[in-house]
């Protein structure tokens, strides 16, 4: 067994515990730091290589003792919704800047040099609308979730340039899979859709539906993000993670309805303040520095693992 500790701060949440399953078939132990505001205990496999602690990640003692030690930090920890960022834009800078800079601080004391982040494909805000966004798109942050994702950005290559650690920096697009959580206002649109569809309530879709965004399996991004723990070397500039697909939210819905053999009514209402009309990522360089599954799990393949079909 591999005595290696990877520490996965958000570790007990949708992609933090798909990932942690995924580090565990490496041979690697896994401790996870995570609050449990929005991370469930029964996504963490009953493992004794999993050691998890409840805690703040903007308690900075808290996250010293957890990067203690560890091989690797994989940054998951945030409050992932828009909204929430809009209205708490205080609270949710205190989770998402400043417990990145104590994670960054606690890996300079520790000596731990690699860290992998979770950025947002927010940051671009509406740039590159009906355009594939490459890492140069200017970066155009809506909402206060969007800035200090951009901010955190900046605050690791200060680090990195004054310190020496080694972030490896992903651009998220729309991931999507098992454990996303649909009761949650930090849940993404497909597992919204699918619970719903499932349970035969209708749907709200917020604009006209065809707003287009670039769907990630779970299974696909984890992949990338082990060989980000793994790899000697880490690109020096952000990296999106995307398969260059445009998928609107009306062929989402007929893609649910197709897996669950139909659909309950729809609603529209009216756009959200902060909404992002077009996202698809070109993923080239994603494409030279990692490896993703060939082929990655098509829309309604991710989607029948998602509702168990």
């Amino acid at each position: 067994m591999c005595d290696s500790v990877v520490l996965v701060t958000g570790g007990a949440g949708f992609i933090g515990s798909n990932l942690v399953d995924a580090l565990l078939e490496r041979g690697y132990l896994v401790r996870v730091l995570d609050n449990l505001s929005t991370g469930k205990r029964s996504n963490l496999p009953d493992d004794p290589r999993v050691q998890l602690i409840v805690g703040d990640i903007a308690d900075r003692d808290v996250v010293d003792d957890a990067v203690r030690g560890c091989v690797a930090v994989v940054h998951l920890a945030a409050v992932a919704s828009v909204q929430a960022s809009v209205e708490d834009p205080v609270g949710t800078n205190r989770t998402n800047l400043v417990g990145t800079i104590h994670v960054c601080e606690a890996m300079k004391k520790a000596g731990v040099k690699r860290i992998v982040f979770a950025s947002s494909a927010a940051v671009y805000g509406n740039n590159g609308e009906g355009e594939a966004i490459d890492e140069r798109t200017e970066k155009a942050p809506l909402t206060p979730y969007a800035a200090d994702k951009l901010a955190s950005e900046h605050y690791l290559q200060f680090f990195q340039r004054k310190d020496g650690i080694e972030p490896a920096i992903f651009r998220f697009f729309n991931i999507y899979g098992p454990r996303q959580d649909p009761s949650s206002p930090y849940s993404g649109v497909i597992s919204i859709f699918a619970e719903r569809a499932q349970r035969g309530i209708p749907i709200v879709v917020f604009g006209d539906g065809q707003q287009t965004r670039d769907f990630v399996f779970v299974g696909d991004l984890v992949h990338v993000l082990v060989q980000a723990v793994e790899t000697t070397e880490v690109p020096e500039q952000p990296v999106n993670v995307g398969l260059n697909r445009s998928t609107t939210l009306n062929e989402l819905l007929q893609a649910v309805g197709d897996v669950c053999g139909g659909l309950p009514a729809v609603h529209h209402e009216a756009s959200r303040a902060g909404d992002i009309r077009h996202s698809r990522a070109c993923n080239t360089l994603l494409l030279r520095h990692y490896r993703l599954h060939d082929p990655p799990v098509a829309l309604r393949e991710g989607l029948a693992r998602l509702m168990g079909r």
